[in-house]
């Protein structure tokens, strides 16, 4: 059983998320030649201010 984690800054729309769910699912399935239902997508949302890209928190680089 795939079991896929996605981590990514919040903000997203639910309708990406799902999207991205169906897509990487379908990728993950034809790729590993594994039933679609066995595969497993998990997206772990991380505030912007949690998110550091050179020394400063994407939050404060957004708001600069």
């Amino acid at each position: 059983m795939p079991i896929i984690q996605v981590t990514l800054i919040e903000g997203r729309t639910p309708e990406q998320k799902e999207r991205l769910i169906e897509e990487v699912s379908k990728t993950v399935s034809s790729v590993l030649d594994a039933p679609l239902e066995t595969v497993r997508v998990c997206l772990n949302e991380i505030p912007s201010a949690h998110w550091g890209i050179a020394g400063k928190s994407v939050h404060r680089r957004q708001n600069e």
